[in-house]
């Protein structure tokens, strides 16, 4: 960690305190994470931030498949191994199979696209999170893929998830949050 964790108990005035009990209502019944205790140091951040990941991860229609795949992908291209660490768990729960994890630990997928242990459905995701990841610009065909698969709504939920964990692995990894991104974990389950 670059920087020390934020002390909660440190935070005095009742605007600083009402962010921590909004984020402690978001993070119940588990306690506060490295990364909320790292954006603790900006209240306003934090508080904005619990707010729209709040919304990303519990407010959309996505099925918890995609959702995980998504982040999951991100987290792998942007060597975000906090990130990994808590989101291939649910990924696995949501119904992602174990070669399926296999191939969203893979950073290089070696051109492949689709085949055995992801669903098609799935794929696209991957597709699509890999291109706004390493290209920001999103290719008409993998675009065109996503729309086979998704509704309107959930192609801006799925945008809008794959952005967010952008921001949050960037975040992870330019402050070290969670002192686990310096090191690809093992992805075997």
């Amino acid at each position: 960690m670059r920087l020390p964790y934020a002390d909660p108990s440190t935070l005095t005035s009742a605007e600083d305190i009402a962010v921590v009990t909004r984020v402690e209502a978001r993070r119940a019944p588990r306690p506060l994470q490295a990364l909320d205790l790292t954006l603790l140091h900006a209240p306003k951040v934090a508080d904005g931030w619990n707010s729209f990941l709040g919304a990303i991860r519990t407010g959309t229609s996505l099925a918890a498949d995609v959702r995980e795949t998504a982040i999951c992908r991100v987290a792998v291209c942007n060597e975000a191994w906090y990130e990994w660490a808590h989101h291939a768990p649910l990924a696995k729960d949501g119904g992602v199979s174990e070669e399926g994890m296999r191939i969203l630990g893979e950073a290089d997928l070696g051109g492949r696209s689709s085949g055995a242990g992801l669903t098609e459905r799935q794929w696209a995701v991957v597709a699509y999170a890999d291109a706004m990841t390493r290209a920001v610009a999103v290719e008409q065909d993998a675009f065109d893929r996503l729309r086979k698969y998704f509704s309107e709504q959930e192609v801006v939920e799925l945008t809008a998830t794959v952005a967010a964990y952008n921001c949050v692995s960037r975040f992870l990894v330019a402050l070290n949050v969670g002192e686990k991104n310096g090191s690809r974990p093992a992805v075997s389950f």
